[in-house]
């Protein structure tokens, strides 16, 4: 079934409401927001993920996994590549925790 985005986010919104949900959804939001943009940049300059590995040093699977969110041991040294192959600058932030 294909979701339009209108629907994706009414869908998202009532998965929201449930507050287990909501918690583990918290949990990942930085990543998918860096995954987000990564991929929106990417897209701006019209390159396919082999194209950025291959500008960043890096593979193509590597490049997914940033864009999935689902990466291990991201290092700010290979965020930085890919943000100077992006003509971007990493921003990194240490917040307290609320609760």
């Amino acid at each position: 079934m294909k979701m339009d985005s209108t629907n994706y986010e009414t869908y998202k919104k009532d998965l929201l409401k449930n507050e287990s949900v909501r918690i583990e959804y918290e949990k990942l939001e930085e990543e998918f927001i860096l995954a987000k943009e990564v991929m929106e940049l990417r897209k701006e300059k019209n390159l396919t993920q082999t194209e950025l590995a291959k500008e960043v040093g890096t593979s193509q699977p590597a490049i997914a996994r940033l864009e999935s969110g689902n990466y291990k041991n991201l290092s700010l040294k290979f965020l930085r590549k890919v943000a100077e192959a992006l003509g971007a600058v990493p921003e990194v932030h240490i917040k307290k925790k609320v609760g």
